[in-house]
């Protein structure tokens, strides 16, 4: 199967809808594409995790989400993109996976649509197995061993007693559990799988380097334990010993899949006398019988086992900056690729141009000068004609039924409409007559037209009921056209013509 499902498309299409662009790109990180999920979308995920307005449990959901598909790509993609969010990640998201009580349930999961989903199945039932068991540490020591400082003064090296004891069988449960994904380099065969194996790979190292510096702590306190701790410690060793066989073996498929061999550490094994003089020192303690031995060669072999892990400590440290190293570079080039992008984009941009998005930009890209309308202004004369150059109100409206007389037929207007004189003449007849000519003291006009001193263009100015003459009450009186002004006449007008009807 190549390229991205209808049903891909569908569901991401579904999260554009309702405005998730996290859910979305967890659908694109885990499409049907038998392909590791891509690098940019595993980045933004990376980048959703540092920001604090991100909702890391949503984040997670929809990752438990998709590994409810029946496919076998689906679910093993859903889980790499776990894994490198628990690697790359903020520390939040690990948290809140360790605060859950179950993760993923995939003891049982089997995609039966063809031979390569048996085959693979097999895989994802154990890679998840191996996240589990990631989040349940992180939930018993409260930190991430593939991350945690290591060296002389690291957190392994410098714990007590007590809690080393419990903390290296921690560290030996998660480590068996990565083991057991038990991969072939012939069974690596699809970039799917590949992800996985090398995502595994890089925890494999951090995390048996902190293994390793734990036990070195164990060996330099080994002869100065309690009887019962003694007890514990000899058999923390002996596993470790066997895991250390395991590790050398997986490392093994790491070299026949093409990783660089600077790349991988070497292991180098502590002296088996080594083994024998911690089971003699126990035997001792135990009040068994065991052949004489000084304190000196004690230290001598002591000191040679701990030198042979320090080394081994050392080449996984070094691996592991390495990659770090690589990994900062890359995304330094990374940075400053973007960086060349953006200035050429900067730089094929006009600065006197607007942009579309632009509340002020039109069309053409250009702004436009037109002077705005003022609704206040009075109109210019030319020539005893008015030219006014934008007029809100259409006057031919009222002009019409001025001009109509008593003729009684309808009148076109600039309304797109015909208006009757006599029907305006009977609402007017039956209500409130105000006498606007009175207030503004404008003189009716002898005829239809319009002069300079007309200068409200009769716009208010309705006639009586059955006359075309509009009576005057103050002719001689000129107001501004201030709005406050004229507001405060019309009232004194009102209150006057109050006044004349009481007498």
């Amino acid at each position: 199967m190549s390229g991205q499902s209808i049903t891909d498309r569908i569901t991401a299409a579904q999260h554009s809808v309702t405005g998730s662009a996290v859910s979305k790109t967890v659908c694109k990180a885990t499409t049907h594409e038998v392909m590791g999920p891509k690098k940019k979308h595993l980045d933004y995920l990376i980048h959703c995790t540092n920001e604090m307005n991100v909702n890391i449990p949503q984040l997670a959901d929809s990752l438990f989400e998709r590994t409810t598909n029946t496919s076998w790509v689906v679910v093993f993609k859903s889980l790499i993109t776990t894994q490198h969010l628990m690697v790359y990640g903020n520390e939040r998201f690990v948290q809140y996976l360790a605060s859950r009580n179950t993760l993923f349930n995939l003891s049982n999961f089997l995609d039966k649509s063809g031979l390569q989903g048996y085959d693979m199945s097999t895989f994802i039932r154990r890679y998840s197995r191996y996240l589990n068991e990631k989040a349940v540490s992180y939930r018993q020591v409260a930190f991430d061993f593939t991350k945690v400082k290591r060296g002389v003064d690291g957190v392994m090296r410098t714990m007590n007693t007590e809690k080393l004891l419990k903390t290296i069988p921690i560290i030996q449960n998660q480590m068996d559990a990565l083991l057991d994904f038990n991969v072939n380099a012939n069974e690596l065969t699809n970039g799917v799988i590949n992800a996985a194996f090398m995502l595994l790979f890089k925890d494999s190292i951090r995390l048996f380097a902190a293994y390793n510096e734990g036990i070195i702590n164990l060996l330099e306190k080994y002869f100065d334990m309690k009887k019962t701790q003694c007890k514990e410690g000899l058999d923390i060793y002996k596993k470790f010993l066997t895991r250390m066989t395991r590790i050398s073996e997986f490392l093994k498929v790491a070299e026949q899949v093409g990783i660089d061999r600077g790349d991988i550490p070497d292991l180098s094994q502590a002296p088996s006398s080594l083994l024998e003089a911690l089971e003699q020192h126990l035997a001792s303690l135990e009040g068994k019988k065991v052949k004489d031995s000084t304190a000196a060669s004690r230290a001598s072999t002591l000191s040679n086992a701990v030198s042979s892990l320090a080394s081994t400590g050392m080449s996984f440290t070094k691996v592991d900056e390495r990659e770090k190293q690589a990994a900062l570079e890359e995304e330094q080039a990374r940075l400053k690729a973007l960086k060349e992008q953006r200035l050429k984009e900067l730089s094929k941009r006009p600065s006197f141009a607007t942009t579309d998005t632009s509340p002020v930009s039109t069309t053409g890209g250009t702004i436009s000068t037109a002077p705005a309308i003022d609704l206040f202004s009075t109109p210019s004369c030319s020539n005893g004609a008015v030219k006014m150059e934008s007029d809100l109100f259409d006057l031919q409206a009222f002009q019409a039924s001025m001009q109509s007389g008593s003729s009684g037929l309808p009148v076109a207007t600039a309304w797109a409409g015909y208006s009757t004189p006599q029907a305006a003449a009977q609402q007017s007849a039956g209500g409130l007559q105000v006498d606007f000519e009175s207030v503004f003291g404008a003189k009716a006009a002898g005829n239809n037209s319009l002069d300079c001193d007309d200068i409200s263009g009769g716009i208010l100015k309705p006639t009586h009921a059955g006359s075309g003459q509009a009576c005057g009450l103050l002719p001689d009186k000129l107001v501004s056209d201030d709005l406050d002004s004229s507001l405060a006449n019309l009232v004194g007008n009102l209150g006057i013509g109050n006044g004349t009807m009481k007498k």
